[in-house]
């Protein structure tokens, strides 16, 4: 069950919303357990039975009527009053567990992916590092692109749970950043560069024709004109396209807007379509 944002922000002891503890997928409501259901059951029925019982016991009905009036009676308070009441009353106690348990997710360090332009000078990434830290914000991983008027770096930080994305452009900015970029990621972004990229070129040499879907997957890019597409990529100044020219798959272009190509992932890109092109013109040989 996905957890809800709004759960770590209630504040004061009143009961919370229903918005609060529902989930944000399904619609529905933890399930409390059965221990604290049955207490808050018996603490809202134990009183609607003493009062029946004092009713009805007074009465000078026959021990079969009592019993019937009694029966009826606590059955239909307890259905339409007792668990209702206590559903609503106790809802903070009966989801306590539910409560605590997102709000330790809501704590728990969230994972991003940042790139953004630096001076190529000393003490660039000294300020940037300060800067993030005083979000509580660790450098997990970092790779240094060089680019046209600095260094393009890009880095896998850890951030508390609550940061939000603006707070992380902003000390991207304070730190001396240029054209800060950031995304939510996951573990898998913390894998080895230079092991993905010897993965990607083993599974080219298994087969060629994975040139484009591996190349995509190395890049982070979207394939926007295939080998047998005949319509023409879209230009883009910025360097948010490249295309691969091959001389026996075509020219295969991909796309990646508001994240431009650095010439480091260029050059992988060229070396991998250059492996599948002398894999698929290499002669069979005979054992």
């Amino acid at each position: 069950m996905k957890p809800s944002a709004r759960g770590r922000n209630h504040g004061g002891p009143q009961a919370p919303a229903a918005s609060e503890l529902s989930c944000e997928v399904c619609g529905q409501m933890p399930e409390p357990t059965k221990t604290r259901l049955t207490l808050a059951n018996i603490a809202v029925m134990l009183p609607i039975e003493l009062l029946v019982h004092a009713a009805v016991v007074g009465t000078h009905l026959p021990n079969v009527g009592k019993v019937l009036v009694l029966t009826l009676t606590a059955t239909i308070l307890v259905i339409w009053v007792a668990e209702p009441s206590a559903a609503r009353m106790l809802r903070r106690w009966l989801h306590a567990p539910a409560l605590r348990h997102r709000s330790r997710l809501g704590a728990a360090p969230s994972l991003w992916r940042a790139r953004t332009v630096l001076a190529d000078r000393p003490g660039s990434l000294q300020k940037l590092t300060r800067s993030l830290a005083g979000l509580d914000t660790n450098i997990l991983s970092i790779h240094v692109h060089p680019v046209d008027g600095g260094v393009l770096d890009e880095f896998v930080l850890s951030a508390p749970g609550g940061l939000r994305e603006a707070e992380l452009l902003a000390a991207l900015r304070e730190g001396g950043g240029n054209d800060p970029h950031v995304w939510p990621t996951t573990a898998l972004a913390m894998a080895d560069g230079q092991t993905g990229a010897l993965s990607l070129a083993a599974r080219i040499a298994a087969n060629p024709e994975e040139l484009p879907l591996a190349v995509a997957e190395l890049l982070h890019a979207r394939i926007v004109a295939g080998p047998d597409a005949g319509t023409t990529a879209p230009a883009a100044t910025d360097g948010t396209v490249l295309k691969i020219p091959t001389a026996w798959h075509g020219p295969i272009t991909f796309s990646r807007p508001g994240e431009p190509f650095t010439p480091a992932e260029s050059a992988r890109a060229h070396r991998l379509a250059e492996l599948a092109e002398i894999l698929a013109h290499r002669p069979v040989t005979s054992r």
